[in-house]
């Protein structure tokens, strides 16, 4: 077991570690060199100017103000000075939120923390109970519950603390959920005019055997919309196009690197194996072999194109349709349009730079057997996972090394060593089995169909968070406690297992300990270095950079990564909960990381991080309703360990809790979720009313008929052939069907030509 010192030892590791990447993150920024890279949001405003373009020629790359390092810390409180609605601006509301996150932390956890070493801790400590037992303890478990003798009135005092931080906790939710549902109806309110707030994606459109999917779309809105259909585009499958547009653009990226290099030295042509990434197949001329694959490229994606302009089986039964006013749009969004429910899906569609195109092209109907292969996939995923975690468990500590490799225990008893072991070795072993567990769980959204890419984040942040309460949560708890304990398991009556674990759990609080430290105190230092980034830009900016365009596409400022981000925040939320009233000696390092993660992410968010969509704060329930489950999870945790420990008598009092805060949780779903997934019909009309008094000669269909046409179709010359001409009336008329069936509308289509029109019969033209 980690002592004290041996986690002052890894304290001092990682605190040192932390600050020797801040050190040289504030050596780097201040270099003319490294500008783009610490510095991209403003650059993509067009507010920065390369410090490379004036000056000496040693002034260009090397920052020769020595008064500058001499402040190598104030870009913490120039990361502090921007205000929040400024910030919004600057940034949008997700990221104003996001940091909102960390803040709720501080908000909980500095007064929990303050009570729980005002209180808790000389309680847990005047006692000897772990002394006089047989199990491995550490002086840091004397501070935990661990140490209350069986059947103590001490134990009345955790009971009233675990009320009093429940309530502080849910007093804090509430006030966050309050201000985060007025900042998004605000956000909305008073945001400009665009695409989505006049969108639906209709979905499961019913297929006709008379009329394309166009006419259809457009001849049940007409009728069930007259007053608000403006326009609509439909999904086109267009996925395989988009590989090979984006196949010529990497070889078109290669083909201008090959010819910089010739244009440098002219004495000899470039020249490659012709097989994969260059190392097999025959010698030829690079720029030769790339001209002739970009040639090729282009004839395969003309043939591409007009196969999906002139063949049906590439249109997808969905489109975008857009309408005249946010309310209309509202109204269509959030009702049921037809008799059969699994017909005409509408929802909001998401902004045109938030969809994901190529689920857009699964059918509606695979939809649910996918997600029922992921739930299957997923369920085995993190369950066998438990397997590997509990292996480096068992090794990734002083006495499993030793047990392993006994020939090291010579060096492995030194302090330092030790202390590095304790401090470092458990959590690097847990967070390299996790590195490649983000982009698994973000190919198995993808799989499942989102359409778009906000949808795909959350659901893959839910994800994270499963699999990290279930392996690295309960399975460190687990197989941590069973190794630690092994001894005691073996030598004593099953009637007392229960106790040993209960008594052990929160000696677990030493490795979170060493996580934490690991994961976030470094982790956060390491985030704001960007060493990955900085590394990757240069190599591109020294091997492929040769205009200010090229040089802006090395700059990739990334984005916050919400769907491991919020679920690495969340694990700390549960730790804290969970070890509040078990072993307060965690807080203090909770604390520390929610401060400086909030400095750190404010800082990345004002200068580097450019967020991909906006979806105005709609993964706050997500994140309330993560911290709800980790509140429930400690209350149930203490009432476990009360019942191990001859204290039922305390059982109604605890079980209280967990009723009190789903009655809290439930309160909160009906007061403040409906702003984060419905759109006020009232604001809506508002702001329709709005936009018209001061948008009075607005062209709301030239805006909004070209918003949802796929990218790829946009990059090309031919696309505004799909387009509805600017002399075309606004106003949408009925118009007749060729349709035999006539089952939706009573009107033909005006692609046909003229026919005769039939009387509008309710019950039967609006049959599904």
């Amino acid at each position: 077991m980690a002592t004290i010192a041996d986690i002052s030892v890894a304290a001092s590791i990682n605190i040192l570690s932390a600050f020797a990447f801040f050190v040289a993150f504030a050596i780097l920024r201040i270099q003319p060199i490294n500008d783009r890279v610490y510095f991209p949001k403003w650059y993509l405003k067009g507010l920065r100017s390369s410090p490379l373009q004036s000056g000496a020629f040693v002034h260009k790359f090397v920052n020769l103000d020595f008064h500058s390092y001499l402040r190598f810390l104030n870009w913490m409180p120039a990361a502090m000075r921007m205000p929040e609605p400024e910030l919004i601006d600057h940034a949008g509301l997700d990221s104003a939120v996001y940091l909102r996150i960390y803040l709720t932390g501080l908000k909980i956890f500095v007064p929990i923390a303050v009570i729980a070493f005002t209180v808790m801790v000389p309680v847990n400590w005047t006692n000897s109970t772990l002394e006089h037992s047989n199990l491995t303890f550490s002086n840091i478990d004397k501070l935990s519950i661990s140490n209350i003798p069986h059947g103590s009135k001490r134990f009345w005092t955790h009971i009233v603390m675990a009320y009093v931080f429940t309530f502080w906790t849910c007093y804090v939710l509430k006030r966050e959920y309050e201000t985060i549902t007025s900042m998004r109806l605000q956000f909305i309110a008073s945001e400009h005019r665009r695409p989505d707030q006049f969108t639906v994606l209709v979905r499961n459109v019913p297929p006709d055997p008379d009329e394309s999917v166009s006419e259809l779309v457009e001849h049940f809105f007409m009728v069930n919309h007259p007053d608000h259909y403006l326009t609509h585009q439909v999904v086109y499958n267009a996925n395989k196009l988009s590989e090979l547009v984006n196949e010529k653009k990497n070889k078109q990226n290669w083909l201008d690197y090959y010819q910089l290099k010739y244009a440098r030295n002219q004495s000899r042509r470039p020249t490659s194996k012709s097989g994969y990434l260059g190392f097999w197949g025959k010698t030829v001329d690079t720029i030769n072999f790339y001209t002739s694959e970009i040639e090729r490229l282009s004839k395969e994606i003309a043939a591409e194109r007009l196969k999906i302009d002139n063949n049906a089986k590439y249109i997808m039964p969905a489109a975008f349709v857009s309408f005249k006013t946010r309310w209309g749009a509202a109204v269509c969004a959030q009702t049921q349009q037809s008799r059969n429910p699994t017909l005409w899906l509408t929802e909001w569609a998401p902004e045109p730079c938030d969809v994901y195109w190529n689920n857009l092209a699964i059918p509606y109907v695979s939809l649910t057997i996918r997600r029922l292969v992921i739930a299957v996939a997923f369920f085995f995923l993190t369950f066998f996972f438990m397997i590997p975690i509990a292996f480096v468990q068992s090794l990734a500590n002083v006495e499993g090394i030793e047990k392993a490799l006994p020939f090291l225990k010579p060096i492995i008893e030194k302090k330092v060593i030790k202390g590095f072991i304790q401090g470092f070795l458990p959590g690097i072993a847990l967070k390299i089995f996790l590195i490649f567990l983000p982009s698994i769980l973000m190919l198995m959204s993808k799989f499942e169909g989102f359409s778009s890419i906000s949808a795909l984040e959350r659901r893959s942040a839910t994800r994270y968070y499963i699999f990290q309460f279930i392996n690295v949560f309960l399975g460190s708890i687990i197989t941590g406690t069973a190794f630690q304990q092994l001894n005691n398991f073996i030598h004593q009556s099953p009637n007392e297992i229960p106790k040993t674990i209960g008594v052990s759990i929160p000696m677990k609080a030493t490795f979170f300990i060493t996580y934490i430290m690991v994961d976030g105190w470094a982790g956060v230092a390491g985030e704001i270095l960007r060493l990955r980034p900085l590394i990757i830009y240069h190599l591109k900016n020294f091997f492929m950079v040769k205009t200010e365009t090229d040089r802006e596409e090395a700059m990739n400022p990334g984005s916050l990564g919400f769907n491991t981000g919020e679920p690495q925040i969340q694990l700390y939320f549960l730790l804290g909960l969970v070890y509040a009233v078990v072993s307060p000696i965690l807080l203090p390092f909770i604390v520390i990381f929610f401060g400086l993660a909030y400095i750190v992410y404010r800082h990345q968010i004002m200068n580097v991080y450019n967020q991909e969509y906006e979806s105005a704060a709609a993964f706050w329930p997500d994140v309330h309703g993560r911290i709800i489950i980790a509140l429930i999870v400690s209350q149930l945790l203490l009432l476990g360990l009360l019942s191990t420990k001859d204290a039922s008598q305390s059982t109604p009092f605890l079980i209280t809790l967990p009723v009190l805060t789903i009655c809290f949780d439930r309160y909160c779903k009906g007061r403040y979720e409906p702003a984060f997934v419905r759109y006020p019909l009232q604001q809506a009309m508002m702001k329709d009313i709005l936009n018209r008094t001061r948008e009075p000669n607005v062209n709301l269909k030239d805006y909004l008929r070209s918003a949802y046409i796929h990218p790829v179709f946009k990059a090309g010359d031919d696309y505004e052939n799909n387009l509805v001409s600017e002399d075309e009336e606004q106003e949408p008329t009925l118009v007749p069907t060729k349709r035999q069936s006539r089952r939706s509308t009573p009107f033909s289509s005006k692609y046909s030509g003229s026919s005769q029109s039939l009387p509008y019969e309710v019950d039967q033209n609006l049959q599904p």
